[in-house]
């Protein structure tokens, strides 16, 4: 087999003088995957870190004296942060403390119900997961004002809990913290049973089958295998589950009172009553 020689006067594409051709390979190796995270980028620096920049610099404006209500000035005053914590401590605490509360509960709960779907249910495993994400097709205020209902005094569970002696005839379960703590728990449970169920997907059964050869018992497995191997997944679910249950304020607003406010009420009042953006 011949090959024709390249016609006089055409040059042939080849490399940079100087630099060998697996050289020029390497590097594009290395750049494309720093170009292809330039858009994901690009999105994050306008929609997240321009914003968060924005915030930041609200929050140290102070408002301009005898000018019109919503019209403050930059002046730095770090003393804004200082003044936030010290009037609205109270709502500060209580907002951690119901988000640590709704996401031991999504624990509890999501565990279990993930590690079901994941590992026992077979060919129900599809319906199951959709039964988990059906509430989402539903308004998250709706699902809300929908729990106002199942706890109502006249409803079952109230029903239920005074026939068993746990609350008194007189006793409540609407506009209380209870209330609160059960409306974050039900509605960012999806949240944690969804990274569990990921994490427990993934589990090679073959490790289970290994531990009961050698000889452990069902609890030493779960305790030694799965759960260390699911550690991933409830930490992605712990977090996604508390970080935005600190931050709610429809369930304070609906299902609790006046002393049950949390953070987010607090902004929300400051934000669009008082008009106090700092």
């Amino acid at each position: 087999m011949s090959f024709a020689p390249a016609a006089a006067g055409t040059r042939v594409a080849g490399p940079p003088e100087g630099v060998p051709p697996a050289d020029v390979a390497r590097r594009g190796r290395r750049t494309t995957p720093y170009l292809l995270l330039l858009p994901g980028i690009a999105w994050l620096v306008l929609f997240f870190a321009v914003p968060v920049f924005a915030l930041g610099s609200t929050s140290l404006q102070t408002r301009v004296p005898g000018a019109e209500v919503g019209t403050y000035e930059q002046t730095f005053r770090w003393a804004n942060y200082s003044d936030a914590l010290a009037d609205y401590g109270p709502q500060f605490a209580r907002s951690f403390l119901y988000a640590g509360l709704a996401t031991v509960l999504a624990l509890l709960i999501g565990y279990p119900l993930a590690y079901a779907i994941a590992l026992k249910a077979g060919r129900w495993r599809n319906l199951m997961l959709v039964l988990v994400i059906a509430p989402f097709f539903t308004s998250f205020i709706l699902r809300t004002i929908a729990w106002k209902q199942v706890l109502a005094d006249e409803g079952p569970v109230v029903g239920t809990l005074r026939g068993i002696g746990v609350l008194g005839a007189t006793d409540s379960l609407t506009a209380s913290a209870t209330a609160v703590v059960a409306g974050l728990t039900y509605n960012f449970l999806p949240f944690m049973v969804l990274p569990l169920y990921a994490s427990l997907e993934r589990l090679d059964p073959r490790l289970l089958e290994a531990a009961g050869d050698l000889y452990s018992s069902a609890p030493v497995a779960f305790r030694r295998v799965t759960l260390p191997l699911s550690m991933p997944g409830v930490v992605a679910g712990t977090l996604l589950t508390f970080i935005p249950a600190a931050g709610d304020y429809v369930n304070s607003a609906l299902l609790g009172n006046p002393s049950t406010r949390m953070i987010g009420n607090v902004v929300d009042s400051r934000f669009f009553r008082v008009v106090d953006y700092p």
